[in-house]
């Protein structure tokens, strides 16, 4: 596939490295063999997407006033640095140390990096690629994901150490390229250089335009959905009984269907008006929580594979339409305004889960999520269906 900037295939490899995480398959694990239970390590992520939150208006400010490039360098130094914390960590409190740094460091690569690829097409003319190209990336990082699970199953089984040290390598192994991006010109007028401008740029999020602050609440609310399910599939893999060995070749598997999926989302969402790409995705999400509640069992890992296929679709689609509301000059600090909603609603709610989880089954914790995820989705999508006509001019 021939590329149109070299941009592109750069952050095709910025994602690549990222999302090699080679610790995942195993981090739940991992954490249990330094003697944490499940509402420790659900508090540490809780920390995590936190610190997160916290710095994602002001770094995706950042990233519009001094630009996507400096912004995405930064977060890559520090996620090196976190992942290094990370790898000669042993308990909770340095754990939490090694969270906060990476948290910080995703806060900066998130946003910039959609920002980036969109002005970068947006630049040549070619904008309304950017759901192939998204597409693209995402099923890059999943495809990623599923060969590091590999990777990292086979590691673990010698120690649980090895996966953590060799997340350190890789996350040094994309500073370079991250170095090496090209600044787009930005086709409208850079942010004023004033902290009064993300209020502004709040105030047109959630006040002055509807169909963008209701396309930011519904991607916040499946995206919350679909990172608490990352954390819980691995203990739902463990109470299935599944022996270690197989835990990188399982976590590969689910990494390939989303990439499977989001490699195509271009193609699928053709198929659909706006409307029903969107009901098809708040659907799956709701359907699969439920449906695993009641089966902790081979049957249940099916649905799993079904909530993951819906996750490849989901997250270049929803991130597009968020893109097509937003202008270019506040798109970055649009996009962080959607993940710390993310985050923050992860970090108050996956304690709770977690505790659920430890005390009450994981059964319950699926469910709960269930409901919640489903209270989001009348909400946005009562308001979609009002409003076909508005979707349907903007597609």
């Amino acid at each position: 596939m021939k590329l149109p900037h070299s941009n592109i295939w750069k952050l095709f490899i910025i994602k690549g490295g990222l999302w090699f995480m080679i610790i995942m398959p195993v981090i739940i694990l991992f954490f249990q063999d330094n003697g944490l239970n499940m509402m420790e390590i659900m508090s540490l992520q809780a920390c995590y997407s936190a610190s997160l939150a916290l710095a994602e208006i002001p770094s995706g400010y950042a990233a519009d006033l001094l630009g996507r490039k400096k912004t995405l360098v930064l977060g890559c130094v520090l996620s090196f640095l976190g992942f290094s914390l990370f790898s000669i960590s042993y308990s909770f409190w340095w754990f939490l140390a090694a969270e906060i740094i990476l948290g910080l460091g995703n806060s900066f690569i998130s946003g910039a990096d959609t920002a980036l690829m969109y002005d970068t097409l947006l630049e040549i003319k070619l904008e309304k690629k950017f759901l192939k190209y998204e597409g693209r990336s995402i099923s890059i990082g999943n495809f990623s994901e599923a060969i590091a699970g590999i990777i990292g199953g086979s590691f673990a089984a010698i120690s649980f150490r090895y996966p953590a040290y060799a997340q350190v390598l890789i996350s040094f192994f994309i500073i370079p390229f991250a170095i090496s991006l090209k600044e787009p010109k930005m086709q409208q007028e850079r942010m004023k250089k004033s902290w009064k401008s993300i209020l502004e740029v709040m105030n047109f999020s959630f006040r002055k335009s509807k169909v963008l602050r209701t396309h930011i609440f519904y991607s916040s609310g499946v995206g919350m959905g679909t990172l608490m399910m990352a954390w819980l599939a691995q203990p739902f893999l463990k109470e299935l009984g599944v022996e270690m060995k197989y835990y990188g070749l399982l976590w590969a598997l689910l990494n390939v269907v989303v990439g499977l999926v989001s490699y195509q989302a271009h193609r699928i969402e053709n198929k659909f008006s706006e409307f029903q790409s969107l009901f098809i995705v708040g659907f799956l999400c709701i359907s699969c929580y439920l449906l695993i509640s009641f089966n902790i069992n081979v049957t249940g890992f099916g649905v799993l594979l079904l909530f993951y296929a819906n996750r490849g679709y989901a997250t270049p689609l929803l991130r597009n339409h968020i893109n097509r509301h937003t202008p270019s000059n506040v798109r970055a600090t649009v996009m962080s305004i959607r993940s710390l909603i993310i985050r923050m609603s992860f970090a108050l709610i996956a304690p709770w889960i977690g505790w659920v989880a430890d005390q009450w089954g994981l059964n319950n914790a699926f469910l709960i999520m269930g409901f919640l995820v489903t209270g989001i989705a009348i909400y946005c999508l009562s308001w979609f269906y009002k409003n076909k006509k508005e979707l349907a001019h903007n597609k």
